[in-house]
């Protein structure tokens, strides 16, 4: 990224377009460019750095973003209304551009204060779950969560809560289904969380998703932390919330004994999302958050990026990095299975760009994605996984997860994150119980308007005040000390209880 002009930005030397750092009124002079604006342009926008001619790729990053509909003229305002998706060959170039990555020492590796489960996996947060099985059951968790009470907890301070995790599905869906596994995956995932000291299911009785079936499939076993019981066997709501407190109760004693120790930060799973974005998305904060991961990874840490429909067009700067071919390969698949499962539905990846982002300067998914990708660093692809399978490689990996952000969160949990990053440029509040996450606002005016849902403000790189490499470091700092307890801004204001949202694909019967 290069600063010049201190109303613009231009990112790349072969871009058509710049980047407006604020609101430019008609006929502000852009002197470095020699043009002037043609119309009002908004801050994050893009103004037309040459004439344009009609059906011309227009590059932005160095990358093609999309065609112009119509000619456009040095000084226009380049948007939905004249640039447009188009379809264009990427060279996946697979293995290209690996590299060695720079492990620091392992006596230089940081640390953080954190749970050690028996299992060798690290937790940040040390809860207990009542998780449901179907969502006829949702109601019931909820019902047995909230009865065990403060002065209960009171008496386990280790303890971080009892958690209830409902969803909309678990029934009138084909057991041999891709979205009735992907549940099945998400429920495991949670159950084995290291988050969770505990977790009891909860099922209805006569569900498609029988908690004999999950436990099954997902090679589940109960022990004294890992229970299971079915409403319409114990006698009904009453009797259920009854006996579901007392199986909390035994387990409190035990998840109350655990101690946060000193553990290296190799055992951090960071889950990397990004939503409600804006054009400053991939100017700062993705970027930012990619330095923290380069960082973490040097550490022996991991990093999950996702949202397959927001790496679209942009996926070949990840294949080029990835470090084998069926690495690459893999990564490609997933491409085109969403390439027709869109198809499918009548819709294509174009229509991912939410009517926020594109007020944000957003136009083209092309655009988002290649803002998007920044979250992941500039290392290695190691790994790429389906939705919500365990994650055990190290480094950075990449989960196929849809862009919607709870839904991705969700299969990023299930497969093992301990601690969640959310860059957001329009402003999103949500929260991922039982991992904690960080809201990394791309701007600094959207930040101190809502200072008390974000975390740390990425906005003074655009601002001039800080580099993409400070803020990296910045937010790594931020991680390691979350990780060790200290609550983000969601965790405080209660968030978390209603983003369980597996990804629900498949017909509803």
């Amino acid at each position: 990224m290069a600063e010049n002009n201190p109303l613009t930005l231009l990112l790349h030397p072969d871009d058509d377009i710049l980047v407006a750092l604020s609101d430019l009124p008609a006929g502000t002079e852009l002197e470095a460019y020699g043009l002037a604006c043609r119309e009002d342009i908004p801050a994050g926008h893009k103004v037309a750095r040459r004439d344009l001619a009609a059906g011309r790729a227009v590059r932005k990053y160095g990358q093609i973003i999309g065609a112009t509909s119509q000619g456009v003229a040095a000084g226009a305002h380049v948007h939905s209304h004249n640039l447009h998706f188009e379809q264009f060959a990427r060279d996946l170039a697979i293995g290209s551009e690996t590299k060695p990555t720079a492990y620091v020492a392992p006596e230089e590796q940081a640390t953080f204060q954190g749970y050690l489960r028996a299992d060798g996996r690290a937790a940040t947060r040390n809860y207990l779950g009542v998780l449901a099985t179907v969502n006829c059951s949702a109601s019931v968790c909820r019902f047995i969560a909230d009865a065990v009470g403060p002065e209960l907890l009171a008496q386990y301070p280790g303890v971080d809560g009892v958690v209830a995790l409902g969803h909309g599905t678990g029934c009138g869906q084909s057991a041999a289904s891709v979205g009735f596994n992907y549940l099945q995956r998400c429920l495991a995932g949670y159950a084995r969380h290291p988050d969770f000291a505990g977790v009891l299911l909860v099922g209805l009785g006569c569900e498609v998703n029988q908690l004999s079936s999950l436990m099954e499939n997902m090679s589940l076993s109960e022990g004294p932390l890992l229970r299971t019981m079915n409403i319409q066997e114990a006698g009904g709501t009453a009797k259920t919330v009854q006996w579901g407190v007392e199986i909390i109760k035994e387990m409190l004693p035990q998840a109350g004994q655990a101690r946060r120790q000193a553990l290296p930060a190799s055992h951090l799973v960071l889950g990397l999302e990004c939503g409600g974005s804006d054009a400053y998305s991939g100017l700062t904060a993705n970027p930012a958050l990619g330095a923290a991961v380069d960082l973490l990874v040097s550490h022996g840490g991991t990093a999950i990026l996702s949202e397959t429909p927001e790496i679209y067009g942009a996926e070949h700067l990840l294949t080029r990095r990835a470090i084998s071919q069926e690495v690459g390969d893999k990564l490609a698949q997933r491409i085109k299975w969403w390439e027709q499962y869109t198809a499918r539905q009548g819709a294509n990846l174009d229509v991912n760009p939410s009517p926020g982002n594109k007020a944000g300067g957003l136009t083209t998914i092309l655009e988002k994605s290649l803002g998007a990708v920044a979250k992941g660093g500039t290392g290695n692809l190691v790994e790429v996984y389906e939705y919500a399978q365990p994650v055990s490689a190290k480094g950075m990996v990449f989960m196929d997860t849809p862009g919607y952000d709870m839904v991705s969160i969700t299969g990023m949990v299930a497969g093992g994150a301990n601690l969640v990053c959310f860059t957001t440029g329009r402003g999103t509040v949500c929260g991922s119980k039982p991992t904690p996450s960080l809201k990394l606002a791309t701007n600094s005016a959207m930040y101190g308007r809502m200072a008390e849902d974000m975390d740390i403000n990425c906005g003074p790189i655009a601002d001039g005040e800080a580099t993409v490499e400070d803020m990296g470091r910045a937010i790594f700092e931020l991680i390691l000390i979350t990780a060790s307890g200290r609550p983000t801004k969601s965790e405080a204001l209660g968030f978390g209880d209603n983003e369980f949202v597996p990804w629900q694909v498949g017909a509803t019967l």
